[in-house]
């Protein structure tokens, strides 16, 4: 529980006269009143953090100035990673390269009590939203069919992942003798479900469990998961690639050419009477009208779900998305463009992680206890030994399944864009791969969310 919960924005924290065991806190707010904290489950790892001391100076950056930001984070990456053969060798994705060393410098401020900065995430949520909805937009049924045994096997080999990383959570709180929801937390909330499902869950286990600092823990291990997957994704597909010499669009033309999508599953966002050649402008207005009104109406959507169970914010509009589309194949009233609604996806997504990791709050993973630091290493050494061992060796060693392991570690650490992330990262190296992207596209953006909500919610509800 914060202390603005108990006083109001205004506050002094002091601890009371108790024996250091205890660990009991309280604070006396303006008006004279003591309120005092329970000791939580988790002391170590979550203490009470007080307001920015007023000898703090605050800079508050808005939505434009944080797109800005971004754009700039973005192409300095960019340029960077051309530079550096090292990021340009491990195919570490460019709002990683530009955003670290913003969120650096920011926390590194904050740190030493100098300069605190705050983001405004308006324009970062709608651009989350955005990306999301053309996902939803990529959800044909016919692509599904398509993409067959192997997206279901992949859904299945992610849905077994959800429960292992809730056990290995669980398994270090038990025997830490800590709150087995923290390993939750730790665990699918953060890790599979990224910050979005984490900023949900945190606080429903807080009201519903009475986790103390449940919403801090899951943020906190989001944070650390979306970092590490942006980090070790590229790298390890490239070892992949270079350990079991896999064959790539680069060095098999054959292949590249057979990897096209037919062209009566082509994802082109146009009216049927439209002109054969429409502009760039047209496809790209047109595909973002439609992107608009699907998440006008998905809001609508999550808001009805939220009575039954807590899902992110952007399942709302995938749905409504997934359904246009499928109305529209299977109709033909519409048609898709790919060229309108790639553009918007490309561009929400860049712009989407590199806002995420410029306000990351780098300084937050220093002080974090022995059994989070814990559960979250081994998360990182069970995540790559899964998509070695299941991702990748059973399902055929070859380039497609590199990219399922790479956009796999990032949505399963992290979320879909991370993964996406991973994959653009690759490709832009050797070669596109779009039956891979339609599959880590679906499974992480919008049927493993669903799936991994109803994990949570019955583990959650267990008596352990």
């Amino acid at each position: 529980m914060r202390p603005d919960a108990l006083c109001g924005p205004s506050w002094i924290e002091r601890p009371l006269r108790t024996s250091p065991a205890a660990r009991t806190r309280a604070v006396r707010c303006t008006d004279g009143r003591e309120r005092r904290f329970s000791p939580t489950p988790f002391p170590e790892s979550f203490p009470v953090v007080s307001e920015t001391s007023p000898a703090l100076t605050t800079l508050n950056i808005d939505m434009v100035q944080a797109l800005a930001l971004a754009v700039l984070a973005y192409y300095g990456g960019s340029a960077i990673k051309k530079r550096v053969a090292f990021l340009e060798r491990f195919s570490v994705p460019s709002p990683v390269v530009g955003g670290m060393p913003v969120a650096f410098v920011f926390s590194v401020l904050e740190a030493n009590g100098i300069l605190s900065v705050t983001f405004d995430t308006k324009l970062q949520s709608m651009l989350m939203l955005s990306f999301f909805t053309t996902i939803g937009l990529m959800a044909s049924l016919k692509l599904i069919k398509q993409g067959g045994k192997l997206l279901v096997a992949f859904l299945a080999a992610v849905t077994a992942l959800c429960f292992v990383q809730n056990a290995i959570g669980i398994g270090i709180t038990e025997l830490m003798g800590y709150d087995f929801h923290y390993g939750i937390l730790a665990g699918s909330v953060s890790m599979m479900g990224g910050l979005g499902t984490a900023a949900a869950f945190g606080p429903y286990f807080e009201n519903l469990y009475g986790i103390s600092g449940g919403t801090v823990a899951a943020v906190t291990a989001a944070t650390f998961g979306m970092v590490a997957a942006l980090t070790i994704g590229g790298p390890f597909g490239e070892w992949l690639i270079r350990r079991y010499k896999v064959k790539t669009p680069l060095t098999d033309p054959d292949m590249a050419a057979n990897l096209h999508i037919p062209d009566e599953h082509q994802t082109d966002v146009i009216d049927e009477h439209s002109a054969a050649h429409a502009s760039f402008t047209e496809q790209l207005f047109k595909a973002g009208g439609m992107i608009a009104v699907c998440m006008a109406l998905g809001s609508f959507v999550s808001n009805f779900l939220a009575d039954f169970i807590t899902l992110p914010a952007y399942i709302g509009s995938m749905i409504v998305a997934a359904f246009v589309r499928n109305f529209s194949d299977f109709t033909g009233k519409l048609k898709i463009d790919k060229v309108g609604l790639n553009a918007v996806a490309d561009i929400s997504l860049a712009l989407f992680v590199t806002m995420a990791i410029n306000s990351l709050k780098l300084h937050e993973l220093v002080h974090l206890a022995l059994p989070l630091v814990t559960i979250l290493a081994l998360q990182t050494i069970c995540m790559l030994l899964y998509a070695w061992l299941v991702f990748f060796l059973p399902f055929g060693k070859n380039y497609t399944t590199v990219m399922l392991t790479v956009g796999g570690i990032g949505f399963s650490m992290g979320a879909t864009a991370n993964g996406l992330a991973n994959m653009q990262a690759l490709s832009e190296k050797y070669g596109p791969n779009p039956q891979s992207w339609l599959i880590v596209g679906i499974v992480g953006a919008f049927l493993i969310d669903l799936i991994n909500a109803l994990i949570i919610t019955w583990m959650g509800s267990l008596s352990l």
